[in-house]
């Protein structure tokens, strides 16, 4: 795996991480106002960031793969970890918040989820495409 073709590959995810960290950060009022705690912004998007970073690797080790099983078993991996890693930071949150659940922290989360999960899926389509 060539480590600069995979930092370019993952670029439009860590700019992602930024617009949206500096976005919570400087719009702090106006998610308080819709009824969202940015804390829990933030740091769901640091771990939905290495969530997705950790997914990305597994998927794109599996790419340069001629082998349809270590594919298939990457891209399951990959899913499985993410998945349980949101599981485990949504009931720790809900666990420590208890009657102060700020579901719009819950529901940006998961709106950052979808944005993180449809770039990767559109970056590793591409660079499957190219192999």
């Amino acid at each position: 795996m060539d480590i600069k073709k995979a930092a370019r590959a993952f670029l439009p995810l860590t700019i992602i991480f930024v617009i949206t960290s500096s976005l919570f950060l400087s719009l702090r009022s106006l998610f308080i106002q819709w009824g969202a705690d940015t804390d829990v912004l933030v740091i769901g998007n640091i771990i939905l960031f290495l969530a997705t970073a950790f997914s990305f690797y597994l998927y794109y080790r599996s790419v340069n793969s001629k082998n349809a099983q270590v594919i298939v078993r990457m891209v399951y991996s990959g899913l499985i970890v993410k998945l349980i890693v949101c599981l485990v930071a949504a009931f720790a949150y809900i666990s420590m918040a208890g009657k102060t659940v700020s579901k719009g922290a819950i529901i940006g989360c998961f709106i950052i989820y979808l944005i993180y999960t449809y770039t990767e899926v559109a970056i590793l389509m591409k660079l499957s495409k190219q192999h």
